[in-house]
């Protein structure tokens, strides 16, 4: 049943297991998500953090049992639909971003128009005025 269970992730990961003995005929099994080998993304931190259950052997088995409906196929089930909404939040981001990439490039692409003189050229005069004086700055008006 833990492997039915484990199905969902094991779509999108690569697990690890740990199995610890505690006190009190207690055990408690650790369910490891990691990097599906040839995944291309890179995992977010929530994404690897690990499904720990403490509990009997007994009460493990049981609520394995449930399947789907038990905590862990709740959890597994959660966790599948965040990955998924992950996926398709990247997917977007890629997409704005090569579509900016493209419009950038287009705009580039394009030449701007250079605004039309209205009027003659002025050139500005290479001497001072005739009647300017070294003491006197010459007048505008």
């Amino acid at each position: 049943m833990l492997i039915t269970t484990l199905l969902p992730l094991l779509a999108r990961y690569s697990l690890g297991f740990d199995l610890v003995a505690g006190p009190d005929d207690t055990v408690t099994l650790t369910v490891i998500p990691r990097r599906h080998e040839g995944a291309a993304d890179k995992l977010e931190s929530g994404e690897t953090r690990p499904i720990s259950l403490t509990a009997s052997a007994a009460d493990i088995d049981a609520e394995l049992a449930k399947g789907e409906d038990g905590a862990l196929g709740q959890l597994i089930a959660a966790r599948k639909a965040l990955a998924d909404q992950l996926a398709e939040q990247r997917q977007a981001a890629d997409a704005a971003r090569t579509a900016a990439a493209e419009a950038a490039k287009a705009k580039a692409a394009t030449p701007t128009p250079k605004p039309a003189t209205a009027g003659a050229k002025v050139d500005a005069p290479a001497s001072p005025p005739v009647d300017a004086t070294a003491e006197e700055p010459a007048s505008l008006w």
